[in-house]
């Protein structure tokens, strides 16, 4: 018998490295360093908008890059979608189940165009606008990010044309197996909402975000991006708090803007799930910049809640294995 193909994922080192890449995320990095200087909190607002367009990689062909736009709108319009219902905790618990398992059920038609994306990157994004305090701060969100990917597309047309690799087709998986992945993951992000809501946090969406970004259907992925998720999100705290320890300069603030950026968009290729790090580091340190409470509140929040969201995931997938073993063996 033949040995399987080991998948791209395999193939790539634990933490690979473009420097094309970096200096890719430096260019978008560049209005927060020159805002920082003036206004630190401003400057990683700006920084933050740019997020969604960094974990992008660079299309060959510059006509494809209008991707870039496409990510920030399902982004932002997701944050605002949250946003909604996040004064309504009950309302918010039954809308992200909901949005679950529709989009998991979307992602199995063979016209599917936007559901792939919406269930990876959007409906986590959803619950980040759980932890918005209402439509306005949710539009604004939204504005920073669709501004940010809008600024990134432009600057991505400055990079030549390359010829494109060929990409691998992916075959929709059969609507009964979406479906029950949507029971999944929806129970697991509600149960996030509803403890993230109980808890009387400031972020009630954290959990849901943790939840959702780590589910996978396979369980090995799940496992990996569990352990990978935790371990950089503690990463990226501890940067974050301890960098606010030292009170640095404003200057300082958009030079870690600057870098933060270059290296979550240069280790994109990484078998390993490093990009939790990078974007912890730019969120914690945008609550601090703010003032609002201490380094250890949020620290404990965000690794907290971390945490929560992980084991919600581990856990719905354990529920579901253990609901298709009867059948299975019925069969």
């Amino acid at each position: 018998m033949t040995p399987p193909s080991p998948r791209a994922d395999e193939l790539a080192p634990p933490v690979a490295w473009s420097w094309g890449q970096a200096g890719l995320g430096l260019v978008y990095a560049l209005p927060a360093v020159l805002v920082a200087p003036h206004d630190p909190l401003a400057g990683l607002a700006v920084a933050v908008g740019v997020i969604p367009a960094t974990l992008v990689p660079l299309r060959p062909a510059r006509r494809e890059r209008v991707f870039v736009l496409l990510v920030g709108l399902v982004a932002g319009f997701s944050i605002f979608l949250g946003s909604l219902v996040a004064g309504t905790p009950a309302l918010a618990v039954v809308s992200i189940f909901a949005l679950a398992v529709a989009t998991a059920v979307a992602s199995s038609s063979p016209a599917r165009r936007l559901a792939p994306m919406s269930l990876t990157l959007g409906l986590p994004l959803v619950g980040a606008g759980l932890s918005e305090s209402g439509p306005r701060d949710g539009l604004v969100a939204a504005g920073l990010i669709m501004a940010g990917s809008s600024y990134a597309w432009a600057v991505s047309l400055l990079w030549p044309s390359r010829p494109a690799g060929s990409r691998p087709r992916r075959t929709p998986p059969p609507r009964a197996v979406a479906l029950r992945y949507g029971v999944q993951i929806g129970s697991a992000a509600a149960a996030a909402a509803a403890l993230g809501f109980a808890s009387g946090l400031d972020h009630p969406g954290w959990p849901v975000i943790a939840a959702l970004l780590v589910s996978r259907p396979d369980t090995d992925a799940l496992h990996a991006r569990a352990t990978g998720r935790a371990v950089s999100v503690l990463a990226g705290s501890l940067v974050a708090c301890g960098l606010a320890a030292v009170h640095p300069s404003n200057a300082l603030i958009g030079a870690l803007a600057a870098v933060t950026l270059a290296c979550a968009a240069a280790t994109l290729g990484s078998r390993w799930y490093v990009t939790p790090a990078f974007t912890t580091t730019l969120v914690l340190s945008l609550l601090l910049a703010d003032g609002g409470q201490s380094s250890s509140y949020w620290f404990l929040e965000r690794t907290g809640q971390t945490l929560v969201g992980i084991a919600l995931a581990l856990l719905a997938s354990w529920v579901a294995r253990q609901s298709v073993r009867p059948r299975a063996s019925a069969g």
